[in-house]
């Protein structure tokens, strides 16, 4: 299994619309693509710090989502209530619970 996982601030006046994005836009889309197994939206409402991990099957079901244009898809619905610039990270799944 593989994960890819996104760090990202958000405004602070903006945690609960960013929250209703992901959970109403994103991770629909997200669950059509091949190879999802979850989504989880980490948060701080106190500093607006924000960590998206995405599961993927196998690598190369998490890099197609982002050869096709769907990461950024995802990311674009978001952006607007970024206090930065979001990084992306992938790892593989060393142990699931």
């Amino acid at each position: 299994m593989y994960a890819r996982v996104t760090f990202s601030t958000i405004q602070l006046d903006k945690v609960d619309e960013a929250t209703k994005v992901t959970r109403d836009s994103i991770l629909p889309i997200a669950k059509k693509q091949k190879g999802f197994k979850g989504l989880l939206l980490l948060g701080d409402r106190k500093t607006g710090k924000a960590i998206n991990i995405t599961l993927w099957d196998t690598e190369a079901h998490m890099m197609d989502v982002e050869t096709t244009g769907k990461y950024k898809e995802a990311i674009s619905k978001v952006a607007p209530f970024f206090a930065g610039a979001p990084t992306m990270e992938r790892y593989e799944v060393s142990v699931k619970g």
